[in-house]
């Protein structure tokens, strides 16, 4: 079988479903947590408003809610295996934001000061390659029956498309670079 022609409901080998369900419980709640620390933890919503702010993305306020409310529904979402295609594009927006506005400069290397991009890019490539196979057998997506219908290379290019899109519209709109940025 072609895998561009295969549908999201195909039956997968027992071990790559597996293995699919062992990406969506690393990555949905590892995302979910970063949105509920942006609202419960620390600074709470508030500090990271005024994080946001520092960084550029104005109005910080605006922008803490639009990021910690995607994180914990795409969280959610993989985790459940539900528009397992759009979830990855939310996460892929996401990462490709966070790289852009605070990791690039501080070179690949997470460990390096002020964290690299390393992290941020590793997320980016398990939801394009999540988002393009699918959820798998083991998921709401599978047991519903959702995006049945798609093929990966519909999943492909929606995931790559809504996630470099949203990325670009909401820098677009909302970064502007610090001054010594």
């Amino acid at each position: 079988m072609n895998l561009i022609t295969v549908s999201t409901r195909v039956s997968y080998p027992m071990a790559i479903n597996l293995m699919l369900l062992i990406v969506r419980l690393y990555v949905g709640p590892t995302i979910f947590t970063h949105g509920y620390r942006k609202v419960f933890r620390g600074g709470k919503l508030a500090g990271t408003a005024g994080w946001f702010d520092r960084i550029g993305m104005k109005p910080g306020r605006l922008n803490a809610v639009m990021a910690s409310t995607t994180e914990l529904g795409v969280g959610v979402l993989l985790t459940l295996g539900v528009l397992t295609p759009l979830a990855c594009a939310g996460l892929l927006a996401l990462m490709v934001v966070a790289i852009v506005t605070v990791h690039r400069k501080n070179g690949f290397m997470i460990t390096n000061q002020g964290g690299g991009m390393e992290y941020c890019l590793g997320l980016s490539v398990m939801a394009l390659a999540l988002g393009t196979l699918g959820a798998g057998r083991y998921s709401l997506d599978h047991v519903w029956g959702i995006l049945a219908q798609w093929t990966t290379a519909t999943n492909l290019i929606v995931t790559l498309a809504l996630g470099l899109g949203g990325a670009a519209l909401q820098l677009l709109t909302f970064y502007r670079a610090p001054k010594g940025a």
